[in-house]
């Protein structure tokens, strides 16, 4: 990467990273953005997009943040024995999820590159603990272009509206790979573009923390995981996320809304798209 390439990434880190340590402290809230969202349902957008009440009800609190944009621990069909890694990890909403659905036996790895989202995540083990009986959820600081994870360790990743958010995306595909076991699976919830966002909208800090500026095309998506070496790509888009982001009356939203061309709608350039992959044995 050119010195000016890396200042540029540096610059995008650092922005993601202070965007989401308000969120942490709480200092900012978002639906995969630091503004107020959803009427301050935490539960609200996490049934629209596919999670179910009986998981929910058992997440420590403060783990939901309405950071979400798909639901990818229901993509993966997790299986009791797995080693899990969730990207972007967050408050630890994913991996409480998945911990009871892998077990004992299997394990959770969560990583994040905020450590105040680190901490939050960390603070909320003793209450899984206590509610669940499990102790198989572990919290690690890192980049999701540098994971902190050994090679062909974990059965599944996960990620939850964060791969978008990276300056270097085809790095985080060939991380993905890497830390794979053969055979191994990718089950990712993400934002995506069926046409390029207009270049207002892209230079929007808050909408780069958002999700939607460092969003890609969708055709990207599926040519970083074959590069990457990834197999069996399925890619679903699901434009109703979008529609409920504006239903809810998000100020975000409302705001690329009126950036868009006349007659526009935010789910006519960005869709949530769940992206399910394999390793080749």
């Amino acid at each position: 990467m050119a010195h000016d390439e890396a200042q540029s990434a540096e610059q995008v880190r650092k922005q993601v990273r202070e965007g989401y340590a308000g969120i942490a402290s709480g200092a900012a809230q978002g639906c995969c953005g630091p503004t107020p969202c959803c009427g301050g349902d935490a539960g609200g957008l996490a049934t629209q997009i596919g999670y179910v009440e009986q998981d929910l009800a058992g997440l420590p609190d403060g783990a939901n943040m309405e950071l979400s944009c798909g639901n990818p621990t229901a993509l993966a069909s997790l299986r009791p024995g797995e080693v899990v890694l969730d990207l972007g990890s967050g408050g630890g909403f994913d991996c409480f999820i998945a911990g009871p659905k892998v077990e004992a036996t299997g394990r959770v790895i969560g990583v994040d590159m905020t450590p105040e989202m680190l901490s939050k995540a960390r603070g909320n083990i003793a209450a899984y603990r206590q509610r669940t009986g499990f102790d198989n959820v572990e919290f690690r600081l890192g980049e999701i272009e540098h994971l902190p994870v050994a090679d062909s360790s974990v059965d599944v990743v996960i990620s939850n509206c964060v791969i978008n958010l990276s300056p270097d995306k085809p790095q985080v595909w060939r991380e993905m790979a890497r830390v794979l076991k053969p055979g191994g699976r990718v089950a990712v919830s993400d934002l995506a573009l069926l046409k390029p966002l207009p270049s207002e909208i892209r230079e929007m800090v808050a909408a780069l923390v958002g999700c939607i500026a460092g969003a890609v095309l969708v055709n990207e998506t599926r040519r970083f995981a074959q590069e990457a070496g990834l197999t069996n790509i399925v890619l679903t888009p699901k434009a109703g996320y979008v529609d409920s982001m504006t239903s809810f009356n998000d100020p975000l939203y409302q705001r690329i809304v009126a950036a868009l061309p006349a007659g526009s709608k935010a789910s006519d350039f960005v869709t949530s798209l769940d992206v399910a992959a394999r390793k080749p044995l």
